[in-house]
């Protein structure tokens, strides 16, 4: 146990600290800029770190990551574009609480949230390590697509009030995801001889115009000559109340972002939508979820942000990455010659005890960086919409671009704007469209391979673990519905009652 501790007070270091800080700060900007995201930071910044001590380069590029996810809720909650992926469904009630002039108090909430969630996620890293990469090392073909599975009927419950019109958002965004290379053959489909979509269309730019541009076209048409919406931020830290009140919350999103973050190649989009789906079903008013509450930010926020450490579970344990981050952070790991896997543990404990500690410490500077900068951030709703409008749409367009360098990601935001302010008109839900857009290819995949693997037989679907997630699905889109009819049925009693 001595010696343990002593290997760990041996990887802090005051030069450590400070990289850990300037990571954090660079991955919080970064984060906040749609189309900069977390991925993007640390694999430009991964260049800057060849001549650093291994330690000094771990603790850089883990503040990156952890502020980086982080930092894709500020615009969502501020500007309803989310900075990255994870964030969409942070956009859905902190939007609104911003509008109402409580965008510091929206900040503060998503902030406490995403240290809860990322400390939680650290300390199951460090406590259960090993078993829940053993775990994850179970899932193959057939358990991806069935989790896919699982995402997509989030759209039952999320952001929709009508199923048909969720899984009509889910079915276009899984079928932009058939457009380019097929993963599996090789073959262009739907490119229409076009050399710009043999690699498909890019997530960044579609989600920066279904959730940036088809906003700005919505305040277009509403703004009104001369109107300057001023208000006041307040105190950014929620409250003791309000973190009450989240807790329960909090611990089950904490969970369930760790838990998926675990298993590679699922991330935080996925932790984000199914946290607030539990969150939502679990309630006793659903109704009010998109309309600006606590519990609608602090869900997604906290599972996001607990993903980081989940992600990096199969990272250490198997030398798989959990995603597209921690498979760039790998390769910065290759640079300085170190090896991932099982035999990390004995041969070089000290790059383990560098994870646990640095992530923690990314964490808490998250945290005070997050509380004492959201004011400053939160002021940006009180500019003139004649300023800010201009600067957003710069903005995203400078995003889009620097997604890939391509001026035709450009025009895809374009389109994807008119498509989402459209989609917004007649009520079919962006935040479903991209939910299909992230599983499509998860889905697609791993339902081909699987079959592939069983020679045609759909038997291999049913094995245990799939069943606890078909089981898991069923409840997921059943229990709503009957609970719904249940709240009509009272309704209509009580009315006939009144009458």
């Amino acid at each position: 146990m001595a010696a343990n501790i002593t290997m760990v007070l041996s990887t802090i270091s005051f030069s450590t600290i400070i990289l850990t800080f300037v990571g954090v700060v660079l991955g919080i900007v970064v984060g906040s800029i749609p189309g900069l995201t977390a991925t993007m930071a640390v694999a430009v910044l991964t260049s800057f770190t060849f001549g650093m001590e291994s330690s000094k380069a771990i603790a850089m590029l883990l503040g990156i990551f952890v502020g980086g996810v982080y930092g894709g809720s500020i615009s969502a909650i501020l500007m309803k574009i989310p900075g990255t992926s994870s964030a969409v469904m942070t956009a859905l009630d902190g939007y609104p609480m911003a509008k109402r002039g409580e965008g510091g108090k929206a900040i503060g909430i998503s902030t406490v949230s995403s240290f809860f969630g990322g400390i939680v996620s650290c300390i199951f890293l460090i406590i259960g390590c090993s078993a829940i990469a053993g775990l994850a090392a179970k899932f193959s073909y057939p358990e991806y697509f069935v989790i896919a599975v699982f995402g997509l009927c989030v759209i039952s419950n999320v952001s929709s009030d009508s199923l048909l019109k969720g899984l009509l958002g889910a079915i276009l965004g899984i079928f932009i995801t058939t457009v380019g290379m097929d993963n599996l053959t090789g073959i262009t489909r739907f490119t229409m001889g076009s050399r710009n979509l043999i690699s498909g269309i890019g997530m960044v730019p579609a989600l920066i115009g279904l959730f940036g541009v088809s906003e700005i076209l919505n305040q277009l048409f509403n703004m009104k000559n001369g109107e300057v919406k001023q208000q006041e931020i307040g105190r950014t830290f929620p409250g003791w109340g309000v973190i009450k009140r989240i807790k329960f919350i909090l611990i089950k999103s904490s969970i369930i972002g760790t838990l998926i973050g675990a298993l590679p190649g699922a991330g935080g989009p996925i932790a984000a939508f199914v946290a607030y789906n539990s969150a939502k079903n679990g309630s006793k008013e659903p109704e009010k979820y998109g309309t600006g509450i606590p519990e609608g930010i602090a869900a997604p926020e906290c599972a996001n942000n607990a993903t980081v450490g989940g992600a990096l579970i199969p990272m250490l344990a198997l030398g798989v990455p959990g995603d597209g981050v921690t498979a760039i952070i790998m390769g910065a790991f290759a640079i300085h010659g170190l090896r991932l896997g099982p035999m990390i543990f004995k041969e070089t404990p000290d790059i383990v005890y560098s994870v646990y500690v640095y992530t923690i410490i990314a964490n808490i500077f998250m945290l005070i960086v997050g509380l004492t900068a959201a004011k400053y951030f939160a002021r940006l709703i009180n500019t003139d919409k004649k300023i800010l409008i201009p600067i957003i749409l710069m903005a995203c367009v400078v995003g889009s671009f620097a997604s890939s360098n391509k001026v035709f990601d450009i025009y895809v935001m374009t389109i994807f704007g008119i498509l989402g302010f459209l989609m917004d008109k007649v009520g079919i839900s962006t935040s479903a469209f991209i939910l299909g857009q992230v599983l499509g290819t998860l889905a697609e995949v791993n339902f081909r391979s699987a079959l592939t693997l069983s020679k045609g037989s759909y038997k291999i679907f049913f094995r245990p673990i799939p069943m606890v997630f078909w089981v898991l699905t069923i409840i997921m889109v059943v229990v709503p519905k009957i609970r719904k009819a249940l709240k009509n049925k009272a309704e209509k009693e009580k009315n006939s009652a009144a009458g």
